[in-house]
């Protein structure tokens, strides 16, 4: 097995260039909706994109981020989160909310199957414990299927249907996602672990697994807040919004 040939840490080239394409698609996606709905704002937005993503692989393989006191990674994930629910109720998030089409909202977030699958590998290869894996206690898989059976729905459901079951989706799979990351915080080598098998839950130190919680969770969580704002809006006053 590769795990075998390998140190825990590096994990197959394979893994890792998939792992890398996926959140740079991720990244692109996101530019994709800038372009769609602030061209203007294109440029800036590639900028600080490219910051973060050059900033936060720089950070890890530097070897600053850790779970030892100053819990750097801890705060580097705070600092993730934080981004996303920002930028979700800012008013460029508002842009995105209304000028995105709904099914594209919504369906974007099946890149989480691809998550997931990835996240099984690393660890079958040695990476990160198995609770964070669908083998274990990750039901996350199941956000992003649902976001590709529910963008279906989109396409043929009647409009009065739609606020309910994208609602509810939405809902769950925030849960999902929020079950995740307490499970991963729980494992990592903190006086809060809970989790006390092996591998702890250092592989995210690393670059570029870095990209899990500071691209990958970004995304997800940010498309849940918009998603949220979108049926908000919608409920306040029936706006002509974006449909293709």
């Amino acid at each position: 097995m590769i795990a075998d040939l390998l140190p825990a840490t590096q994990g197959s080239p394979l893994l890792h260039q998939l792992f890398i394409a996926l959140a740079l698609a991720v990244a692109l996606a996101f530019l994709a909706a800038v372009r769609h709905v602030a061209p203007q704002r294109l440029a800036l937005a590639a900028t600080l994109t490219l910051a973060w993503l050059a900033g936060t692989w720089g950070l890890a393989a530097a070897g600053v981020l850790h779970f030892a006191p100053p819990p750097t990674m801890a705060i580097l994930i705070a600092a993730a989160l934080a981004l996303a629910v920002g930028l979700g109720l800012s008013s460029f998030g508002r842009a995105l909310a209304t000028g995105l089409p709904l099914v594209a909202l919504v369906g974007y977030q099946g890149f989480r199957v691809a998550v997931e699958l990835l996240l099984h590998r690393a660890y079958v290869e040695g990476l990160m414990p198995v609770q964070m894996s669908y083998a274990g206690r990750n039901v996350d898989i199941l956000s992003g299927a649902g976001a590709l059976a529910v963008a279906l729905w989109l396409v043929v459901a009647r409009p009065r249907a739609t606020h309910a079951v994208v609602f509810a989706w939405n809902t769950l799979s925030l849960g999902f996602l929020v079950n995740i990351l307490a499970v991963a915080i729980l494992s990592a080598p903190t006086p809060f672990r809970v989790f006390m098998n092996e591998p702890a839950n250092t592989w995210i130190t690393q670059a570029p697994w870095v990209w899990l919680p500071t691209v990958m969770v970004v995304a997800a969580l940010l498309g849940h807040v918009l998603v949220y704002r979108r049926l908000a809006i919608e409920r306040r006053a029936p706006l002509v919004m974006a449909t293709a």
